[in-house]
C-alpha cells in the first residue's frame, strides 16, 4: 500500500526508495506488476521510476525483463559502509579499554557477515580481522548475533543458502543444534564463538538495536584470557555499547 508522503518531503523521490527497499528485500529480481502491487502504485508509475533508476544504474532489466538492484549501488554502499564503520570506532574504542580485548563491528551481507570496524587489542597475543573480510554467520560470534534478530524460519533459510562447513571440531554444522544454540543465546542477551572459526579463539557478541541494517559488536581474543567466567564480566559493558550505538541510529534515522 502506497505511504503519505512525509511532512516535507518529496513524493516522487520517496517512492524511488521505496522501489529500491522493496527490490532489497525480494533479494533477487522482480516483475514491473509485482513491484506495482507491492508498492501500492499504478504500473505506469512504477514503469516509468523505474526506467529512470536503469538509465541512471540503480536498477537494471534481465533478459527476463524482470528487474534487479543495478551495479552503481556498489559504491554507494560501499562509502556508506565505510562511515558507517568509522562513526562505530569510539565506542569500539571504549570497549577495548574497558575490556582489553579486540572489538568489532559486523552487518549482515547477504549470506555473510561483512566486518566493517575493529578497533585491535593491545595485546601482543590478539586477534586480528580485516575490515571488509566476509565470514559465515553460523560459526563467529557476530554471525549468530546477527542471526539472533530474525526470526528462525529466516535462519534456516539462510543457512541453507550459504552451507554450514566446519572449521574447527566445535562448528556447529546443523541448523536444528544452530537454532537451539541460538535460543539460548536469545536468553542471555549475547551470542558465544566457543572456538567455532578458529580454535584457542573466544569471542562474546550482541546484537546493534536500531541500526540501519542488522548490526552486531563483538569482543575477541584467547579463550585463556576471554574465558566463559570472563563472560559474565564483559557482556553487560558489551550490550551496554550497544545500546549506545542504537540510539545513535535511531538519533540519525530521526532527522
Amino acid at each position: 500500500m502506497a505511504k503519505s508522503p512525509a511532512v516535507g518531503g518529496v513524493q516522487s523521490v520517496e517512492r524511488v526508495f521505496d522501489i529500491l527497499e522493496i527490490m532489497a528485500t525480494v533479494g533477487g529480481s522482480i516483475g514491473v506488476s509485482e513491484l506495482a502491487e507491492r508498492a501500492g502504485l499504478p504500473v505506469p508509475t512504477i514503469h516509468r521510476l523505474v526506467r529512470t533508476l536503469v538509465s541512471r544504474g540503480y536498477v537494471r532489466q534481465l533478459p527476463t525483463r524482470r528487474y534487479a538492484l543495478g551495479p552503481r549501488l556498489i559504491r554507494l554502499g560501499e562509502s556508506a559502509t565505510q562511515l558507517f564503520g568509522s562513526s562505530s570506532r569510539p565506542h569500539l574504542a571504549h570497549l577495548v579499554e574497558q575490556i582489553g580485548e579486540t572489538a568489532n563491528m559486523a552487518v549482515l551481507d547477504g549470506n555473510m557477515a561483512a566486518y566493517v570496524a575493529q578497533v585491535p587489542s593491545a595485546h601482543t597475543m590478539r586477534m586480528f580481522t580485516e575490515v571488509g573480510k566476509r565470514v559465515h554467520l553460523h560459526c563467529t560470534g557476530v554471525g549468530k548475533a546477527l542471526l539472533l534478530q530474525m526470526p528462525n524460519d529466516a535462519v534456516r533459510s539462510l543457512v541453507a543458502r550459504a552451507g554450514m562447513p566446519a572449521y574447527t571440531d566445535n562448528s556447529i554444522t546443523d541448523a536444528e543444534a544452530l537454532i537451539s544454540d541460538l535460543e539460548r543465546s536469545r536468553l542471555r542477551g549475547y551470542t558465544i564463538d566457543e572456538g567455532e572459526q578458529e580454535v584457542g579463539v573466544r569471542c562474546i557478541a550482541a546484537p546493534v538495536p536500531n541500526a540501519p541494517t542488522l548490526t552486531a559488536i563483538s569482543v575477541s581474543g584467547p579463550a585463556a584470557r576471554v574465558t566463559l567466567d570472563a563472560a559474565g564480566r564483559i557482556a553487560p559493558m558489551l550490550q551496554h555499547v550497544a545500546a549506545e550505538l542504537g540510539a545513535e541510529f535511531e538519533r540519525d534515522t530521526a532527522l
